[in-house]
């Protein structure tokens, strides 16, 4: 079995390869592969919504034992189309899913419940403030003095993890780089721990790759 998961971009690749490698690796040695995809060009968050999709719909009637799933950052809201919860973005890309079908003239039951949709809330970055105490080592802080809310999922629009992580970086005399750091502080973390502290989304995600 292959599972393809298709994320916005090259930081959220690496930094989930980064934190989930022993699930990988255990499922790999029972036969399920599971590969992280950057989205396609253009507007990434967009590209997740509208591309994606329609991309699963050829993976998906060509390989009959492949799974794909779309996995988008929440925020921004509102973008290719309203929305501003977990379900509205769910239920919009599952629609544009349903078009790409009727679109190529396909009317399989089976291939629909072969697409799937989660997503991170409200983005990459949860994972990175939930990873606290290897965050606190690649701050070279002893301590943090937490300015967000808990649980990390609860960080809202207004606010997002990614600009609270950045804040802390500036604070401690350093540049955020996503694709560099995020991985760094993830690959020491536990993606059960993660998971726990990480309820409303990722733990939802992490539950999926574990039953396949």
């Amino acid at each position: 079995m292959r599972v393809v998961v298709y994320v916005e971009g090259i930081s959220d690749k690496l930094a989930l390869e980064s934190l989930l490698r022993p699930l990988l690796m255990t499922k790999r040695n029972v036969g399920v592969t599971i590969d992280f995809f950057e989205a396609p060009p253009g507007d990434k968050k967009k590209s997740v919504m509208e591309k994606v999709p329609i991309k699963a719909v050829n993976i998906l009637r060509n390989d009959h034992e492949a799974v794909v799933v779309a996995l988008p950052d929440l925020y921004p809201m509102n973008k290719a189309f309203p929305h501003v919860s977990v379900q509205e973005l769910s239920e919009g890309i599952s629609r544009n899913f349903t078009r790409a079908l009727e679109a190529k003239g396909i009317a399989d039951a089976r291939i629909v419940e072969r697409f799937h949709v989660f997503c991170l809330k409200h983005d990459l970055e949860a994972l990175v403030l939930a990873a606290e105490e290897s965050l606190c080592r690649r701050l070279g802080a002893r301590h943090l003095v937490r300015n967000w809310v808990l649980p990390v999922e609860n960080q809202n629009h207004d606010r997002p993890p990614r600009v609270v992580v950045e804040e802390l970086f500036k604070e401690h005399g350093k540049r955020y780089v996503a694709k560099a750091d995020a991985p760094h502080i993830l690959s020491s973390a536990s993606y059960t721990d993660i998971a726990a502290r990480c309820p409303q989304c990722f733990a939802p995600f992490v539950l999926f790759i574990e039953s396949m």
